[in-house]
């Protein structure tokens, strides 16, 4: 413990460092790093402002928790922000900017989902400057919070249990968010291939080109049947490695076509292509399996990040997809799961979805606390993190 505090009070740390305390937690097995100590003022008036703040003045900081020897390629990183113009309005309760191997991403499900119960336990007013104004129903045992993400304020209820004059957050009962309003981007967009580009599983399949849907769910993500590609029984284990690259091209074609992402009165820092979802056919059935079925996806996204996670914001834009085409109804709940959850057959590792109506989108999910960490910097040869 000597070592431990020496080095969480920043003795080992080089000039111009300092210790960044996290708490590390998962859903469905994909991290969150939750910065809670240590990290700058972030200026700016609005919450976009603080992002592009972050990314142009604070970028070393990120590089240094997300890479390695901190890290690693698939981490994920939250920076709580306690103020933001939402926060000044009244609309929101603390703002949050999501971090990952390649940047800032837009909205983050599974790390809303962590943050919804840390935010519920923290008593650290520093942190969460507006804890105490959370108020616990104690008929439906649980908390309410308005999360101001960059792409807007997310609604999160968090199942709670009172413990003599505590509130705590409950790890049995499933986390649940209200997305912002998802919606289909483009239906049916056919990507042409040049020759040069197809990978072989494309080329054995005798294809110039794939079919995909686009959709957003708080980032924008191409949705795609695994046979497009060019794959088949994806749910049952495949190379990722050869996924990686079909989708890494895909990613590159779609995300050139700047128009599919722009006239959706969205801010321009949100028109872009976040990640692509690999799905099998089972997500053009009605209803699209319900809570039995377990749709299966593999995302990649930001730097072809695999998630662990059925991806919180992915499931708000397949859920959105699904009603555009007339798949489900208001209210209508599906399992979705990652390759991670769907072998392992762990519902808690599983998230649910369902419309909300007016555009917006439900999804539950269970996170669960993993440690706590003290990070230094004390050689210059790892500091920004190892690129590799």
């Amino acid at each position: 413990m000597d070592v431990f505090a020496r080095l969480s009070a920043g003795e080992y740390s080089i000039e111009g460092t300092t210790v960044i305390k996290t708490i590390e937690m998962h859903t469905g097995g994909e991290p969150t790093r939750i910065v809670i100590e240590g990290y700058p003022t972030l200026e700016g008036e609005t919450l976009l402002e603080k992002r592009a703040y972050a990314r142009e003045k604070l970028d070393e900081i990120r590089q240094t928790l997300m890479r390695e020897p901190r890290g690693h390629k698939e981490m994920y990183g939250a920076i709580i922000v306690p103020e933001t113009e939402k926060t000044k309005s009244g609309e929101a309760d603390v703002g949050v900017l999501f971090c990952h191997n390649e940047g800032y991403s837009t909205m983050c499900g599974h790390a809303t989902i962590a943050l919804g119960r840390f935010l519920v336990d923290t008593e650290d007013e520093k942190v969460f400057p507006k804890r105490r104004n959370l108020l616990f129903d104690e008929k439906k045992r649980e908390c309410r919070l308005r999360l101001h993400a960059p792409c807007g304020v997310v609604d999160v209820t968090v199942p709670s249990l009172r413990k003599g004059s505590k509130v705590r957050s409950d790890p049995d009962r499933a986390v649940r968010f209200v997305s912002v309003k998802s919606f289909a981007a483009a239906l049916n967009l056919v990507v042409e291939v040049p020759e040069e580009l197809r990978w072989p599983e494309l080329r054995a399949a005798n294809k110039s080109s794939v079919q995909v849907d686009v959709a957003y769910g708080g980032a924008f993500y191409v949705i795609v049947q695994e046979k497009e590609l060019g794959f088949e029984r994806v749910r049952e284990g495949v190379d990722l490695k050869r996924l990686d690259a079909a989708t890494a091209t895909l990613k590159q074609l779609v995300g050139a076509r700047k128009e599919v992402f722009r006239g959706h009165g969205l801010e321009s820092d949100l028109e872009y292509l976040y990640g692509v979802i690999v799905v099998d056919e089972g997500e053009t059935m009605p209803g699209l399996g319900g809570l039995d079925g377990g749709r299966v996806g593999v995302c990649f996204f930001a730097d072809q990040q695999v998630d662990r996670s059925p991806t919180g914001s992915g499931v708000s834009a397949r859920v959105a997809l699904a009603r555009a085409k007339g798949l489900l109804r208001d209210g209508e709940r599906v399992r979705f799961d990652s390759l991670l959850s769907a072998r392992r057959g762990g519902a808690a590792g599983a998230f649910v979805g369902s419309g909300w109506g007016g555009g917006r989108v439900v999804v539950e999910g269970r996170g669960f606390y993993a440690g706590a960490s003290a990070f230094t910097v004390e050689d210059a040869f790892s500091r920004g993190g190892l690129p590799v």
